[in-house]
């Protein structure tokens, strides 16, 4: 069975709610690679800009992730202001190489942030937050702080740009072009995981035809 990667940034709170339902990759024998990167770098190699950007956006954005927060029998308290700066919260993730420890740290930190309303961009509350797990916080924001670790998460962040991500959360199947973006994407994952997929050749057909109009 082939492995999936998520990629993901604490900022984006379909990223919260995408962490929060791992489970079910899980439950089906998928192995699973969670990759952080940073979101901003996502949206300035593809020249767009956040949903929190766009007033009208960001409050349908908001309303929707209470909506299946509260559906899902999750608390929605959100951060003390957003958009936040999650680069410390993503370097302490990139600096755990054991992939059982990034995600329960990764877990624990979208949690902290969107149902507890705690600050993950200040160094004291995320430490906190990875001593309760067992983890060495203040060890973790020195290697956060280092060069190696800050190159890994751009690095990575270079990789999902040239991978075709835009966006947070984005699933990968290995060996696989398609992506499934947003915390909505599970099922379709799982159908791909299963072996059924789209005619590429259809696709690539229907992405080669010309534009009928372009907007002004």
């Amino acid at each position: 069975m082939p492995g999936v990667v998520c990629y993901f940034d604490q900022v984006s709170p379909y990223a919260w709610l995408a962490l929060r339902d791992l489970a079910r990759i899980d439950a089906a024998g998928v192995p699973l690679r969670l990759v952080p990167v940073l979101f901003a770098g996502l949206l300035n190699a593809h020249g767009n800009i956040g949903p929190a950007e766009l007033p009208a956006k960001r409050a349908c954005v908001f309303r929707d992730v209470m909506r299946e927060a509260a559906r899902r029998g999750l608390r929605f308290a959100g951060p003390p202001g957003h958009p936040f700066n999650p680069l410390l919260a993503l370097r302490t993730c990139t600096g755990l190489v054991d992939e059982g420890q990034r995600r329960a740290l990764a877990v624990a930190l979208v949690t902290a942030c969107w149902e507890d309303g705690v600050d993950i961009s200040d160094a004291s509350s995320l430490a906190r937050v990875a001593d309760e797990l067992g983890l060495d916080g203040a060890g973790l924001l020195a290697a956060a702080g280092t060069a190696a670790v800050k190159g890994a998460l751009a690095a990575a962040t270079a990789q999902a740009v040239a991978d075709g991500v835009f966006g947070v959360p984005t699933f990968r199947v290995d060996g696989d072009a398609g992506l499934f973006w947003g915390a909505d994407r599970v099922d379709a994952l799982l159908w791909r995981v299963a072996g059924h997929g789209v005619d590429e050749g259809v696709l690539a057909e229907f992405l080669g035809r010309a534009a009928l109009a372009q907007r002004r």
